[in-house]
């Protein structure tokens, strides 16, 4: 698999994500990784703000520093 193959699957996956993101809330839904629709911890992950996104998390959930890091490290790609 090449690089841009690779590109598109990924802008793919993001943009369904988005979608059911969106299903999620029109339906008023609980999203099964709750956190992620946390609108300040988005916006810390899109800024690229790595170190406050997991103050954002661990504020949010009350863990430990690991914890939060490794959440917010297993969605920083997709936003």
């Amino acid at each position: 698999m090449d690089e841009e193959m690779i590109q598109r699957l990924q802008e793919r996956i993001n943009e369904l994500e988005k979608r059911v993101d969106f299903l999620y809330d029109r339906m008023n839904i609980s999203h099964p990784m709750g956190f992620v629709s946390d609108p300040e911890l988005i916006a810390a992950i899109r800024k690229g703000d790595k170190i406050e996104a997991i103050k954002i998390y661990r504020s949010l959930t009350d863990c430990d520093l690991l914890t939060a890091k490794n959440a917010v490290e297993g969605v920083w790609n997709q936003f």
